[in-house]
């Protein structure tokens, strides 16, 4: 009886390592095509991160025509990246079996960005100005820009996601990001001010990873394990030699250089896009039910959701390592 007690108990020990050798396949895909803010997910599957808690990652780059957030809510993949709080408000409003378990950047990079001139020191100064503003943003960061500086739709310039223009009108103000466009204009000979966005008070997380909630509910080692390895290679990315993990970047977006990646990589730690805020204290990836609670307060007060939207539905803190 004892022998087959002790045989019985090396069998559940086995199962608990066995995905350690027998990797559970888990598909990521990413909000754009590699790039430096997908740095830590690289740098965990560069450094073995992944393989060591017993997961076979894929990481599926973006680009057009591709939707995380489409994907996730029809059960095509198991889990993305958002690139802001809207993708997780998005699917709790279309009522899609999606939550939200991490966000790595605590504050969303988005920015507005003029030349150096004397009239514009700040978000304020900007009201009045034309301002080029993509598409999707009209609905989302513009009404936002509205209610809190009195912006006006006449300010709106079409923009096409081409700097171009920007750097042949010294009176040009236009929507980027902190990691990207900056080093575009001053390749072109500009000297860009930058004023972001979440160090004036707004609230968004940004690249954070959602999942399925079947997922959540049936397998909820392999989403902590995705977390704890996503969060420590976001700590190595950021804090170490970051050179594997911008190979493979290169290898799956060939148009992304050196200079691309190190400067986004300084602006990720300059501005502390990752470690700010309560990830000072409470470790990377951390979110709080006080800044959910704000920032769909907000948006629902803009009338970008309806009153009653309930952000829980689409968040779930259980994964986030304890502080």
């Amino acid at each position: 009886m004892l022998r087959r007690q002790f045989a019985l108990l090396c069998l559940g020990l086995a199962a608990l390592v066995l995905p350690a050798s027998a990797q559970e396949k888990l598909v990521f895909a990413t909000d754009w095509r590699a790039q430096a803010e997908h740095g830590g997910f690289y740098q965990a599957l560069a450094a073995g991160l992944y393989k060591a808690r017993g997961l076979d990652v894929t990481l599926r780059q973006g680009g057009v025509g591709m939707d995380p957030q489409q994907l996730l809510a029809a059960g095509a993949i198991d889990a993305a990246m958002g690139s802001n709080g809207y993708f997780t408000l998005n699917l709790v409003e279309a009522g899609a079996p999606v939550v939200t378990v991490a966000a790595l950047f605590q504050k969303d990079p988005v920015i507005l960005m003029s030349h150096d001139r004397p009239d514009v020191n700040n978000l304020a100064d900007m009201k009045g100005k034309p301002i080029a503003i993509g598409d999707p943003t009209v609905h989302t960061i513009w009404r936002y820009l509205k209610s809190r500086y009195g912006f006006e739709d006449a300010q709106i310039r079409k923009y096409t996601f081409n700097i171009a223009p920007f750097l042949v009108n010294k009176g040009a103000i236009q929507q980027g990001y902190a990691t990207s466009e900056p080093l575009t204009a001053l390749k072109g000979g500009a000297k860009p001010k930058v004023f972001l966005l979440a160090d004036d008070g707004y609230l968004s997380y940004a690249a954070t990873i959602m999942v399925r909630k079947e997922l959540a509910s049936k397998r909820p080692e392999i989403v902590r394990a995705f977390v704890e390895a996503s969060i420590e290679g976001w700590k190595q990315y950021l804090h170490g030699d970051p050179t594997a993990a911008n190979a493979l970047i290169k290898r799956d977006n060939p148009e992304m250089d050196d200079e691309a990646l190190a400067f986004a990589r300084d602006k990720m730690i300059a501005y502390g896009l990752v470690e700010s805020g309560d990830a000072l204290t409470r470790g990377i990836g951390v979110m709080t039910p006080e800044r959910w609670e704000e920032f769909t307060r907000q948006m629902v007060t803009l009338g970008i959701y309806k009153p009653g939207i309930d952000w829980r539905q689409g968040v779930d803190f259980t994964f986030l390592p304890k502080p």
